[in-house]
């Protein structure tokens, strides 16, 4: 594995009054959903906003900084992560707060307890986020969506902390959400989002979880060491259509596989490393090209830096 320079002592010579955890050449690969990938030079869990401020504020600006939620929709390659990697968690960017038909939370929360949360309050038009695998920051980074809804129908406002240590509030405009993205500064770490429900009736948006839940787990391997649907649609197509029309459905390179379930899912069946996995989605990106003519754009983010030669 690779180790990187230690970065700590410096760190905590300029901020030596933080409260989170620092730790270095720490492995992410148990911190994605794909079970692969190298380490981060530093591992960074702040204990609340306030400590993420001070860390971003006195971080050296030539020191590259990366965020990471629940690995859900993410490959960390072989060689790791330079710099500082960000992971928020615990109770200061986990919590929930409801107030009439508004929803507050943290930007660790899952999708998933979002859309509960909001389904025990009666509140609807949240129930989409259930059929979601990942956290409120990576929804609002990517405008998550599933089953008809978007995170840009019912978000309010976004809070985070730019590079400089600055907190900053973005209105539902500012966040010039399109299809799979959002226009928010590349350097800033959300903390919190504001969303709006409307009454509805407790059970019959619990039935629209389930029915969500149960599409889910007929169409899509989740069980399997994934990391959620691989490809972007492209304009005037479906890409689990295009890619199985290109003949890569089952298609293998090393560990890592197409899912037969569902093509546009790859997926780790063990051994599989990081360079595996996002070779054979330009593997079928490649593929897609030459039969259809489609550009497949990558839903999933991958970062980080290839592995060394040996």
């Amino acid at each position: 594995m690779t180790a990187f320079p230690d970065l700590i002592e410096t760190i905590r010579a300029d901020a030596p009054n933080l409260r989170g955890r620092l730790l270095e050449n720490q492995s992410l690969a148990d911190l994605t959903w794909f079970r692969v990938g190298g380490p981060a030079q530093v591992l960074f869990s702040p204990a609340d906003a306030e400590d993420l401020s001070q860390f971003l504020a006195a971080l050296d600006p030539s020191v590259p900084s990366t965020v990471i939620g629940l690995g859900s929709n993410l490959i960390v390659r072989d060689g790791g992560i330079p710099g500082v990697t960000i992971r928020l968690g615990g109770k200061a960017f986990g919590s929930i707060e409801i107030d009439g038909e508004t929803v507050r939370a943290g930007t660790a929360v899952p999708d998933m307890r979002l859309a509960k949360a909001a389904a025990e309050a009666s509140l609807d038009g949240l129930a989409f986020f259930r059929g979601i695998p990942g956290s409120v920051g990576g929804a609002l980074r990517m405008n998550a969506g599933a089953h008809g809804g978007e995170t840009t129908d019912v978000l309010v406002e976004a809070r985070g902390i730019d590079r400089k240590g600055e907190l900053r509030t973005f209105t539902h405009a500012e966040m010039g959400f399109r299809y799979r993205h959002s226009s928010a500064p590349d350097d800033v770490i959300f903390t919190s989002a504001t969303f709006r429900g409307r009454p509805g009736d407790r059970e019959a948006i619990e039935a629209e979880m389930e029915r969500v839940t149960a599409a889910r787990e007929a169409a899509q391997p989740i069980r399997e060491r994934t990391g959620g649907s691989t490809f972007k649609n492209p304009e005037g197509g479906k890409a689990w259509q295009l890619i199985d029309a290109a003949g890569c459905r089952g298609l293998t390179l090393g560990g890592a596989q197409v899912s037969e379930m569902h093509c546009n899912f790859l997926i780790n069946r063990g051994g599989a490393t990081a360079a595996d996995i996002e070779g054979l989605g330009e593997e079928v990106r490649r593929r897609v090209r030459e039969h259809s003519g489609f550009e497949l754009h990558w839903e999933i983010k991958r970062i980080g830096v290839e592995a060394s030669p040996a």
